[in-house]
């Protein structure tokens, strides 16, 4: 494969315009390859039609233009969250379907999913993509919660701390089901809803009385 391209010199101010299609690439080559160590800068420039100096224009390295291409596609997670919450009155059957619908999401996009939190990333230096899934999955799953603490279904206290249980457990599953799809899961997502009434169940200061939710992986 040669390294020549016949990509035109970008115009003025097409710059941004030149990034999407870098992230653009640089996605669809991940899920192509199914991991983010088969993805290289000089694969990326190729599928543009660039030099690869022209991607560090743009992305310091590579594993800036990982974060970005993750947090990209995690932006979308916004509305599947608002959606998975929308219409249920009941805040602890809310809660489930936030984590279900996180669940989902993992399984559907498993290998965004695996890129996404194969990065270690350290105390007060968030990433890109951190800060996107803080305004995301951790936003409205605080927002379910803080609203049950101020109905009293919770003891009061720091939200936080009880959105990191829900969220763990959620990520717990979703991790599991993304890397070992090949134990027992069933064909539905029957064992994260347990999973996630369970963790609602010994929050609640009050009885719940469950539903099932239904959720289909397929």
């Amino acid at each position: 494969m040669t390294d020549n391209v016949s990509r035109p010199r970008s115009p003025r101010g097409a710059g941004d315009q030149l990034a999407d299609e870098i992230l653009d690439a640089t996605t669809d080559l991940l899920i192509e390859m199914g991991s983010a160590h088969a993805v290289s800068i000089r694969a990326v420039a190729q599928r543009v039609g660039v030099t690869p100096p022209s991607i560090y224009l743009h992305f310091q390295d590579k594993d800036e233009l990982l974060d970005a291409v993750c947090a990209n596609y995690y932006e979308r997670f916004d509305d599947v969250m608002m959606a998975a919450a929308e219409g249920i009155d009941d805040l602890w059957h809310r809660a489930v379907a936030q984590g279900i619908a996180y669940v989902r999401f993992a399984i559907e996009n498993d290998v965004v999913f695996r890129t996404t939190f194969s990065r270690v990333t350290r105390a007060g230096e968030p990433s890109l993509t951190d800060e996107v899934l803080l305004s995301s999955a951790f936003g409205h799953i605080r927002e379910t919660i803080e609203e049950a603490m101020a109905a009293g279904l919770i003891a009061e206290g720091d939200p936080v701390a009880v959105v990191m249980q829900v969220w763990s457990v959620a990520h717990g599953v979703a991790s599991l089901m993304v890397t070992k799809p090949g134990l027992p899961w069933g064909d539905d997502l029957a064992t994260a809803e347990a999973a996630m009434r369970a963790v609602c169940s010994g929050l609640s200061q009050v009885p719940v009385k469950w539903e099932p939710i239904g959720f289909d992986v397929r």
